[in-house]
């Protein structure tokens, strides 16, 4: 199983290097009628190009995926010489690729204005491998104890770190509910809503229930609010275990009418999700501007609900895992202009972990190759505003 994973991940991280090398051999792509040939040579491409497996192996398993479906088995002869041709070639033939050819190009277009050539790169090499694991403790002043006892590194955010693979389950403090596994970047803008013990919290858009979870274990009265009814159970199920106390509403948050306003509304509104793909390597081709146009609408709608839903002098932090500025920056500044009652209340460097990641405007900005030399983080974005 975890072969298996790693197979379809690393194609889906490095697709436009193997097409590269499909492509030495074959001239013009496969008919879409036999699109699984295809797959089948990127599955081989990526064993013996990037994965290590020897050639014979891959080559093999290959010819025989490719004659087990009909849609493909008049292929088995194509597959066998151009699977053993890119075999021969080598690491070296996809490692002197430039970095952008494994990033879908409207990706790396928009990363390109908002960060620049240089940074853009480093974020396709960060994208190009596997994330580690980053746990939150339950407490926040059991993390060096809990690094300590899990074989962990503590970072300067609060998070413990370990190696990606890392079976969780069997940690210590798993069952005890000690902590869960929440990336470093992701676990920030919970924590930029400051004290919030025995303060009334909405978190819209919560599961699973990293920040419910956070929320709780700071002593908010939280009331976790999702659309999606399995993924609710999800944030239940991490209640129990963490011995965590929270509300859980399946509502759609945009009609959803609350009893009564929040002291603080914490909004993870779904977006393309481009801070992660180093864990979600799918989105590099599942995501196209249309996507972008959908999601920019919906959170600004998300938006403001989540003002109507706060009380004057109460605190809003907006957040998306995502690269795009539209997503972030762009809807910020467009919140900031509709509602006058709306003021930023800027992050400081200390509530990121010294970070350097804070924009011009003071909002929250992690690119995943930050930490490059601990194995990066999420790509995240994160504004505190203050209903005036």
């Amino acid at each position: 199983r975890a072969f298996a994973h790693a197979m379809a991940a690393t194609v889906l991280r490095r697709r436009g290097s193997i097409d590269h090398a499909i492509g030495l051999y074959i001239d013009k792509p496969l008919p879409k009628r036999s699109a699984r040939a295809t797959d089948i040579l990127r599955l081989s491409a990526a064993q013996t190009l990037i994965l290590g497996t020897p050639a014979h192996a891959a080559v093999s398993t290959a010819v025989a995926l490719t004659g087990a479906f009909r849609e493909t088995e008049n292929y088995a002869g194509l597959v066998n010489a151009v699977a053993r041709k890119i075999s021969t070639l080598g690491p070296e033939t996809i490692a002197k690729l430039p970095e952008r050819i494994d990033t879908a190009g409207w990706m790396w277009r928009s990363w390109e204005r908002a960060y620049g050539a240089e940074t853009t790169r480093a974020i396709a090499r960060a994208n190009a491998a596997e994330a580690p694991i980053d746990l939150t403790p339950r407490d926040p002043a059991d993390a060096a104890a809990l690094a300590a006892d899990t074989g962990g590194a503590l970072l300067a955010t609060g998070s413990v770190r370990l190696d990606a693979g890392a079976r969780v389950a069997s940690l210590p403090g798993y069952e005890d509910g000690r902590f869960w596994v929440q990336d470093a970047a992701a676990a920030i803008p919970a924590r930029l809503l400051g004290d919030v013990r025995d303060k009334r919290v909405f978190d819209l858009c919560a599961a699973p229930g990293g920040k419910t979870m956070q929320l709780a274990a700071a002593g908010a009265d939280v009331i976790a609010v999702d659309a999606s009814g399995e993924r609710l159970k999800r944030v239940q199920e991490n209640l129990a275990r963490t011995k965590l106390n929270a509300r859980t509403v399946k509502a759609d948050v945009l009609t959803w009418a609350p009893e009564g306003l929040a002291d603080a509304v914490l909004l993870d509104a779904p977006c393309t999700a481009t801070g992660t793909i180093r864990r979600h390597p799918d989105i590099l081709w599942a995501k196209s501007e249309d996507s972008l146009k959908e999601t920019t609408a919906l959170q600004t709608a998300m938006i403001d609900r989540a003002v109507a839903m706060t009380k004057p002098g109460g605190l809003i932090v907006y957040c998306v895992c995502s690269l795009q500025p539209e997503e972030g920056e762009k809807q910020v500044t467009a919140a900031l202009a509709r509602h006058p009652a709306l003021e930023r209340a800027p992050v400081t460097a200390a509530e990121t972990g010294g970070l350097a990641a804070l924009t011009r405007e003071g909002d929250f900005r992690s690119l995943p190759s930050m930490l490059a030399d601990r194995g990066g983080m999420d790509g995240f974005f994160a504004a505190r505003l203050i209903r005036r």
